[in-house]
């Protein structure tokens, strides 16, 4: 199951059985099919529903707006998501406001979809992991694609429900197989996944019995992939054993399986690709320290990116982006 293909055929599903579902987005229809190929087959089966934009962002989170008002499920795709700046009055000022604005008697349930990330060697203005800008506005929901959460149920998710959503999809998780927890497990990892009323699952993984563990690891989207590796490789190569816990919503966030996770290890590292500073990870630090007072062996440590351009060069950007090395030595440090 490689996750582009599960994507669009989770669109497809959308479209077939709800025609209020309509696809705008850049280059989506087909043959192009997006420049991930996410859409590619989609206008040629729902030619009134798959609509090809201008290249404007604002004019798509305008028109996404205007849709979900007249009682229609936009889903905008910005190719990428560096793009997002462009929609951010639409988004902050418009579409995350209307349903508390008007008292519930408008709804605006605008899904955004952005591909997001580098590791591609596209450069400074589209390879950026811009969300942390849309963590803590009030009524949007940000959720991150992950090889653990099926797209389906996902989208299920944001369909069944008139809240905006901005969901993030890295794009080194496109040519991804997807890991969904089965039977207690993924891979060679042990799998659990629970969720808070209202909200959307998280999952958590680990080497061994969660009670076992010695480090609390926090990332999501294609971090999450990166760390599950590594705690993997930690636990056979060094019997270092750390829980992995990966959200889908990470704004606003379930804290209750972090702190579970917290309450037996002590020690948390939270991971995102985005710059370091003012970030998710610093939410997190701040939110579990505020609770867990006392009941930490040490500080919070947050991974994230440098905070300057990411370069083309391939070479160059993976200094500058966060891999499975600064992982490994954040977790090494963590169980230290």
């Amino acid at each position: 199951m490689i996750f582009a293909k599960e994507l669009g055929d989770t669109l497809r599903g959308a479209l077939a059985d709800d025609r209020r579902v309509v696809l705008l987005g850049e280059d989506i229809a087909d043959p192009y099919g997006g420049a991930f190929k996410v859409t590619r087959g989609l206008s040629t089966a729902f030619p009134q529903r798959v609509r090809t934009t201008p290249i404007s962002e604002g004019a798509i989170a305008g028109i996404s707006a205007g849709l979900a008002l007249a009682g229609y499920r936009p889903i905008a795709e910005v190719m990428f998501g560096d793009f997002l700046t462009l929609m951010f009055d639409q988004v902050v000022n418009h579409i995350a406001k209307y349903q508390a604005m008007y008292a519930g008697q408008a709804t605006c349930p605008v899904v955004v979809r952005a591909a997001t990330g580098g590791h591609r060697g596209y450069g400074p203005t589209h390879s950026q992991s811009l969300e942390k800008h849309f963590l803590g506005v009030p009524h949007l929901r940000v959720v991150a694609a992950s090889l653990y959460h099926d797209p389906r149920a996902v989208f299920a998710d944001f369909l069944g429900r008139d809240e905006p959503v901005l969901y993030v999809e890295h794009k080194l998780l496109y040519p991804q197989h997807l890991s969904l927890p089965a039977h207690g497990r993924v891979g060679d990892l042990l799998a659990t996944s629970e969720a808070s009323p209202g909200m959307l699952p998280t999952v958590r993984l680990s080497a061994v019995p969660a009670a076992d563990c010695s480090v609390s690891v926090l990332a999501y989207g294609y971090q999450a992939l990166l760390a599950a590796q590594v705690i993997e490789r930690l636990a056979v190569e060094e019997e270092i054993f750390a829980e992995l816990i990966v959200p889908a919503q990470i704004a606003p966030m379930d804290w209750a399986p972090v702190e579970r996770s917290v309450a037996v290890t002590g020690r948390l590292v939270t991971v995102e690709e985005g710059a370091d500073g003012w970030s998710w990870g610093s939410e997190a630090a701040s939110v579990i320290s505020r609770r867990m007072f006392g009941r930490l062996d040490r500080p919070v440590d947050v991974v994230a990116s440098a905070p300057t351009v990411i370069p083309s060069s391939k070479a160059k950007e993976a200094g500058v982006l966060v891999g499975s090395a600064r992982i490994e030595a954040a977790v090494r440090a963590a169980a230290s």
